[in-house]
C-alpha cells in the first residue's frame, strides 16, 4: 500500500466531507441530532492538519494518526467510530499491505466500539458492503452508491436513529454516507488499485 496514495485519500475525503458537511448534517436532523456534516468537517480538518505537520512517512503511522486525531476531534459518536477504525487498520497495516485485511480490521473496530452489526442501519452496513465487494473485485462508485440506498429502506436499531424506530424508513444514514465518500474517495486516490 503506498503511502502517498493512502495521504491522497485522506485529503480527498476532507475536501468531500467539508463540501458535503450540510448534506450529512441534513440527513442527520432526520433521524439524530443534526450535526454529523459539522463534526466530521471539524474532525477530518484538524486530521489534515495533524498529517501535514507530522508528516507520517508510513501507512502505518497515517493511520494511526488520522484516528487518534478523529477520535480527540471529532464530536458525537463518529469521532470514536471512526477513530477506532483508522487505530484498527493502523494494527492490521502493520502486518499485511492488502486492502481487504486492513478495512476488515477497521471493520471490527468499528463494531467493536458501537456493538453494531451488518443490518441496523449504520456505517456498518457500509464497510461491509464494501469489502464484500472488493472481495469479489466489483468495487465501483456506482456499487457504494447502491450500497448506500439499500439502507434507506431499513429499521435503524442502534444509535440514535434508533429512537424513531418504523419512522426512520426512508432515511438515509449519516454514518453510512459518509463512509460512503470514505471509499469513493480511496477509488478516486487509486488506494485499491
Amino acid at each position: 500500500m503506498d503511502v502517498a496514495k493512502v495521504k491522497e485519500w485522506l485529503a480527498l475525503f476532507t475536501t468531500k466531507i467539508n463540501e458535503e458537511k450540510a448534506y450529512l448534517s441534513e440527513l442527520d436532523s432526520a433521524i439524530g441530532d443534526g450535526d454529523h456534516g459539522m463534526n466530521m468537517a471539524r474532525g477530518t480538518t484538524e486530521m489534515m492538519v495533524a498529517l501535514k505537520e507530522k508528516n507520517p512517512e508510513t501507512v502505518v503511522e497515517v493511520f494511526k494518526l488520522a484516528g487518534m486525531t478523529l477520535v480527540s476531534k471529532v464530536g458525537g459518536a463518529s469521532g470514536p467510530l471512526y477513530g477506532s477504525a483508522f487505530i484498527s487498520m493502523a494494527k492490521a497495516a502493520m502486518s499485511s499491505e492488502e486492502l481487504v485485511t486492513i478495512l476488515n480490521a477497521g471493520l471490527a473496530g468499528i463494531q467493536k466500539r458501537g456493538k453494531a452489526e451488518v443490518g441496523e442501519k449504520t456505517m456498518v452496513d457500509m464497510w461491509a458492503g464494501v469489502i464484500g465487494a472488493l472481495e469479489n473485485d466489483q468495487l465501483t462508485a456506482d456499487v457504494l452508491v447502491d450500497i448506500s440506498e439499500q439502507t434507506k429502506d431499513k429499521i435503524a436499531t442502534k444509535g440514535r436513529a434508533s429512537y424513531l424506530g418504523e419512522r426512520s424508513i426512508g432515511h438515509l444514514d449519516p454514518g453510512t454516507v459518509s463512509s460512503r465518500y470514505l471509499f469513493e474517495t480511496m477509488l478516486e486516490a487509486g488506494v485499491n488499485s
